[in-house]
């Protein structure tokens, strides 16, 4: 549909007989994977959606992001019936091996310790974003605007009056209900004065596409070095995404090197175990911070995904969170509405918040420790750790138990991954 002809449908007009009082049941601002998410989550729930997304194409997708996908948001979007359609461009991995730099001792966690046919996988940015895009246009209850831009909101008791600019023309909104999906800087949680709490790590983040001589054999692999956590992900077609972890001015001294002296530092770190690396395309550089909103929800307003929070790399957690996020908040919002309850009411958005902030609170506590714990080489430090991952190789239900916590399967399941 022309954005001309969109832009009409935002505030369609009223009737005499309309008694509603709003246009939409709910506006997802951030069309991103997580925003995207609930809508596709919300799809059989009777709620009439506005999802609005600024870019036409996201930094994401022009820096070839890829992510790990843990089993509890594989399980997730099966529930939401899209999983067909990610599964053919992703890849498997069936086995992750941990280990601290050149420490002999190394934990190997595999598909025996689930009983599953692997434990995760892992996904460019574009091979999960354009089936959800795909799923969504498809949903009769969503209405996708793109590009389009939220420039003011005014929460009033019952609804929240949203203006958004589309082809240099604004429209006002009324919704029940707004939920920010629109990243870490959201200028949504900032308009509503949500505060949040973490601090910026002494750490930044390279990350690149390299493909191997030899195969990878859908194996992972997370190397925590005492400059910071490196980590090895299996794509299609034999390439392999690297996460390499350092303190801010040595990862920019290795984005300045180059091609044949990043290689060379890459393998020190990377080792042999898969013969010469070819290096795909560019490098990338982020800054790496771990932040929590104090609130995840007021009157009228939720945040989910990176609007809520932010943590280290370690582990893969942060696309994995805000999948859980959309997930938890698309039951509690689909059971207040079967209820005829309302749906922006603090009361039910409470739910919501019970449940995800304190579980991903864990998480991001937990990977702060294994950062701080294996990022340096204070000798008692370093003794501790190492004991430790000779206890958790010679454990099995603590190996398991570490295993599932890092993959989602503790903490409260929502439905639709019970599907």
């Amino acid at each position: 549909m022309p954005l001309t002809q969109l832009a009409q449908t935002l505030n369609p007009p009223q009737t005499p007989t309309d008694k509603r009082g709003y246009d939409y049941d709910l506006v997802i601002v951030g069309g991103g994977i997580i925003g995207l998410t609930l809508a596709s989550a919300l799809k059989d729930s009777g709620l009439t959606i506005l999802l609005v997304e600024a870019k036409v194409v996201s930094a994401a997708v022009a820096k070839g992001q890829a992510y790990a996908i843990h089993m509890l948001s594989a399980l997730i979007y099966q529930g939401i019936g899209i999983w067909d359609k990610i599964l053919p461009q992703i890849a498997k991995y069936s086995r992750v091996r941990l280990s601290d730099a050149d420490y002999s001792e190394v934990v190997e966690f595999e598909t025996a310790d689930l009983g599953t046919p692997e434990l995760g996988y892992v996904a460019e940015h574009q091979a999960l974003l354009q089936p959800l895009q795909e799923f969504v246009q498809d949903c009769p209850n969503v209405t996708y605007l793109c590009p389009a831009e939220v420039v003011n909101t005014e929460y009033h008791q019952d609804i929240v009056a949203i203006d958004i600019k589309v082809a240099e023309e604004i429209r006002t909104v009324r919704s029940k209900l707004l939920v920010a999906a629109d990243g870490a800087r959201s200028p949504i949680r900032q308009a509503a004065g949500i505060k949040t709490l973490g601090w910026k790590y002494w750490q930044s983040c390279i990350v690149a596409f390299v493909q191997p001589e030899k195969p990878h054999n859908n194996t992972a692999y997370e190397k925590f070095w005492t400059s910071g956590p490196f980590a090895i992900l299996p794509l299609p077609g034999n390439r392999c995404r690297i996460v390499w972890t350092a303190p801010h001015e040595e990862a920019k001294a290795l984005c300045a090197l180059d091609d044949e002296q990043f290689l060379a530092e890459l393998t020190r770190r990377y080792g042999n175990q898969m013969g010469k690396l070819k290096l795909l395309g560019d490098r990338f550089i982020f800054p790496v911070q771990l932040m929590q909103s104090d609130r995840y929800v007021l009157p009228r307003l939720a945040l989910i995904g990176d609007a809520a929070h932010n943590c280290h790399p370690v582990g893969g957690q942060g696309l994995n969170l805000g999948i859980r996020d959309a997930a938890a908040l698309a039951q509690v919002l689909q059971t207040a509405n079967a209820a005829s309850e309302d749906i922006g009411n603090i009361r039910i958005l409470k739910r919501y918040e019970r449940w995800r902030q304190r579980e991903n609170l864990t998480i991001l506590g937990f990977t702060d420790l294994l950062d701080r714990m294996f990022s340096n080489n204070f000798l008692p430090v370093l003794i501790v750790r190492r004991i430790g991952l000779s206890i958790v190789r010679r454990v099995p239900a603590l190996k398991i138990f570490i295993l599932k916590l890092m993959i989602g399967l503790k903490g409260r399941t929502p439905e639709l991954a019970k599907r």
